[in-house]
């Protein structure tokens, strides 16, 4: 029998993987149990405290989705704050803009370090790119440094489900740090869970965003290894409101970069705005 592992994060479902060759990571840092090894059909796995984080197969419906997104609607974005995001792969993506200067706040150094060796060809070497800076530190106490107020066009909080030390990600404070700490058009966008699994969480999310921020919305995306269908990603900014660009002028924004993508497209960015209307009813 093949040796498995199995994210048992909703009550009532799990998804298992077959596990081939060795544990290339099996260790437990000051935060959290680090696995990192590969599947049978879902490639290199990342998991947190026995939660999928990434896989490698379809990594970048999920990151190029956080990141392109409101980049592409903004438009000539400068400063990009990651919260979270040891990976490397959301970083990697915002790196593909070439103005953007690039920040990280990751709490757990040892999560880099094992994704610096293990998902190089994830990340693409982004942790040594010059117009990239990490910190390693507690994200809220990052984002109560006065210092950061006002800076960012963009931030990415590539947070965790709301369990353990990332609980605090998912309160009302820590979103008034943030509107704080964006630029007047800047955005934010959020990892909100499997609205599937998780409908509260989604419910919850917006009704703190609306209470925070002038504009909020949500938009879809579809990441196999994150088991329930859609993901929702929450977004929320002071002076700008995400799909209002048209195709023509999404795909001229790309074709400008000359962005190179695996999932995400001028297609994609307007339909990830297309809400079923069961979920559309968890937001209201």
């Amino acid at each position: 029998m093949p040796r498995t592992f199995a994210e048992v994060l909703h009550p009532g479902f799990a998804q298992t993987m077959d596990i081939t060759g060795p544990m290339l990571v099996d260790q437990r840092s000051a935060f959290q149990h680090i696995q990192i090894f590969d599947t049978v059909r879902n490639g290199r796995v990342m998991a947190l405290d026995g939660i999928v984080q990434i896989s490698d197969r379809d990594e970048a419906s999920y990151s190029e989705m956080l990141t392109h997104v409101a980049m592409i609607e903004i438009g000539d974005v400068q400063r990009v704050l990651i919260i979270g995001g040891g990976d490397g792969a959301v970083a990697e993506e915002a790196l593909k803009h070439p103005q953007a200067q690039v920040e990280m706040c990751e709490i757990d150094g040892e999560v880099v370090e094992a994704c610096k060796q293990h998902l190089q060809h994830i990340h693409h070497g982004a942790f040594d790119h010059p117009r990239f800076t990490l910190h390693i530190q507690d994200a809220f106490e990052f984002m109560k440094d006065t210092a950061n107020k006002g800076r960012f066009d963009l931030i990415i909080a590539d947070r965790p489900d709301p369990v353990g030390p990332a609980q605090v990600l998912f309160e009302t404070t820590f979103y008034e740090l943030i509107h704080d700490a964006l630029t007047e058009r800047g955005v934010v966008v959020f990892q909100n869970g499997a609205p599937f699994y998780q409908p509260e969480e989604l419910t919850d999310t917006m009704g703190q965003l609306r209470g925070v921020f002038a504009h909020s919305g949500c938009y879809l995306t579809v990441t196999p290894s994150y088991i329930g269908g859609f993901m929702a990603l929450t977004w929320g900014s002071k002076g700008t409101s995400l799909n209002q660009l048209g195709a023509d002028d999404i795909a001229r924004r790309i074709g400008d970069i000359n962005l190179q993508t695996d999932y995400y497209n001028a297609a994609i960015h307007s339909g990830a705005f297309a809400l079923p209307q069961w979920i559309a009813r968890l937001m209201a």
